[in-house]
């Protein structure tokens, strides 16, 4: 009988363990998608800075392709950026969260993970 619960104990334990990891994952995935569309930006930013705020440019706007001028599309693509950059800062505090929160799981139910 005492072996079945530690049978179960073990299997929750490793359940437990496994979500954690697989949302670390999950968080890690959604920073680099993050990563990846703030780096476009910050491209398309470099891009237009020394071009004349008058000269027309074509921006994707749900899809659909439209015509603008570089001064209407910088401050959109900053606001865009800055929004992206926080985002990030939000998503690295809540994977370190995660990640603390599984160290703290692991030494209070005395976790060692061994790697194969």
């Amino acid at each position: 009988m005492a072996q079945q619960i530690t049978q179960r104990k073990q299997q929750e334990l490793q359940m437990q363990y496994t979500n954690y990891k697989n949302g670390l994952q999950q968080i890690a995935q959604k920073i680099g998608d993050v990563e990846s569309e703030a780096e476009e930006h910050k491209l398309v930013l470099e891009t237009l800075e020394p071009l004349p705020a008058d000269r027309k440019c074509f921006r994707m706007i749900n899809g659909v392709l439209v015509e603008r001028t570089v001064k209407d599309v910088v401050p959109a693509l900053q606001i865009n950026a800055d929004g992206l950059r926080k985002v990030l800062e939000g998503l690295v505090k809540q994977y370190n969260a995660t990640q603390q929160e599984m160290e703290n799981w692991k030494k209070k139910n005395n976790i060692q993970v061994v790697q194969q």
